[in-house]
This record gives structure tokens, C-alpha cells and sequence, in this order.
């Protein structure tokens, strides 16, 4: 799959929302966002991202895919689902889950991942890269469960992550990047004019609701 194909998907299904101020995962603030979530309802959609992720890695011996929750669960799914079909093998699809401490840690607690992920060769997909920190925490766990992570597949690498971001991974692939400015609320010029902080999408609430406890 090209780039301007990936696009054009993201773009039909209304996921690119632009000249907002929004609040990222990362909680750094931009004026564009990728919704994810608007593509996940259409399956064929879907379907056809996870499957240019898993062609990217049709050769790796991927035996097992992990992602971070929650709409990674949908990743992993797809494209295990593609590399089972592609490489005539049974590829396992697993999640890594958030901590309960409000740490945005991420730790793997299915059983059954503890058991059959340690030696697995294993690919972890995530969707959209701003800073790279929630893929990287997942990439650390799995590899802490003793699985050998052989690369990162993502759909949209929106902040320039490198390789070197994320815990030094084999591979990272990316079927869209671009370079999208993204500051800190200090430096946010979105801020200081007193744009409204958009809360349909992103953390917006959750920035909102930090600042009221604040005052």
C-alpha cells in the first residue's frame, strides 16, 4: 500500500480533523488529529490498513502480535488474522493492558499471553505515533515476558518517530507518516489566544478536567 493510499483511506472515513487545537496523548498540543476511531467501524477499512501493516512484515516470522489497548485490540486482531492467512501459519494476537495506578504504564496480564509469548517472535501494532511512549512501554513488557520483538507496525507516524524512540526496535514501519507540529502547553500559541480545546476527540476532557482540579 502507497502512502497516498493509506491517506485516502483516513480521509474517507472523515479520521483527519484539522485547524483544531487539540490535546494529545502525550498531552502536548497541536492543530491536527487522526481519528482512529472513525475508521475502526468500517471493517473493510480496517481490514485493509491491517493488512498492508502485516505485508510489511510477511517475512519476519512473525508468530504472535501485541498491541496496546484499546483500539490496538482491533489492530492485533487484523493483522494476525492477515499474517495467519499470508503465511499459512497461526499467528496469536494479544494486548497489553494500562496499570491501575494512573501511571500510563502498560503491563500484559492474560495468562494466556504469559504463557505463549516468551521465545515468540513477536509484532507489535500500534496506530498513531506522537511521541512514541505508549508503543515503546509495549514493546518493553512484551520483551520483559521474553518474546523477541521484531518490529513495530503502525498506521500513521505523526511525530517523527524513529526507531531509536521506541526501545531500539528491529523494524519500524509506518503506511502514512507525516510531520505535524506538537508543543508543549507552555508553548502552545493555541493556548495563549485562547482557542477553545477541542473535546470530541483526543485528551481534551481529561486536560480540562486536570486544570479545574488545579484551581
Amino acid at each position: 500500500m502507497k502512502e497516498s493510499d493509506a491517506e485516502q483511506i483516513l480521509n474517507q472515513a472523515g479520521a483527519v480533523i484539522t485547524n483544531s487545537h487539540i490535546v494529545y496523548t502525550s498531552f502536548k498540543h497541536g492543530t491536527v488529529y487522526i481519528d482512529k476511531d472513525a475508521v475502526y467501524p468500517d471493517t473493510e477499512a480496517t481490514s485493509a490498513l491491517c493488512h498492508a501493516i502485516a505485508e510489511r512484515f510477511e517475512d519476519s516470522n512473525v508468530e504472535a502480535v501485541v498491541a496496546p489497548e484499546k483500539g490496538g485490540i482491533i489492530l492485533s486482531q487484523w493483522v494476525a488474522f492477515h499474517l495467519s492467512q499470508m503465511t499459512k501459519r497461526k499467528v496469536l494476537a494479544f494486548y497489553a493492558e494500562k496499570t491501575d495506578d494512573g501511571s500510563f504504564n502498560f503491563v500484559i496480564k492474560r495468562r494466556s499471553a504469559q504463557v505463549k509469548l516468551p521465545g515468540k517472535n513477536v509484532l507489535v501494532v500500534e496506530d498513531i505515533l506522537t511521541t512514541g511512549g505508549s508503543a515503546r512501554k509495549v514493546i518493553e513488557v512484551t520483551r520483559a515476558l521474553g518474546a523477541i520483538v521484531v518490529g513495530l507496525g503502525v498506521i500513521c507516524n505523526r511525530g517523527g518517530v524513529k526507531r531509536e524512540d521506541v526501545a531500539d526496535v528491529p523494524r519500524l514501519e509506518a503506511l502514512l507518516n507525516v510531520q505535524l507540529d506538537a508543543w508543549n502547553e507552555t508553548d502552545c500559541l493555541l493556548c495563549k489566544d485562547g482557542v477553545p480545546i477541542n473535546t470530541d476527540v483526543g485528551k481534551g476532557r481529561e486536560f480540562l478536567a486536570g486544570q479545574r482540579q488545579q484551581t
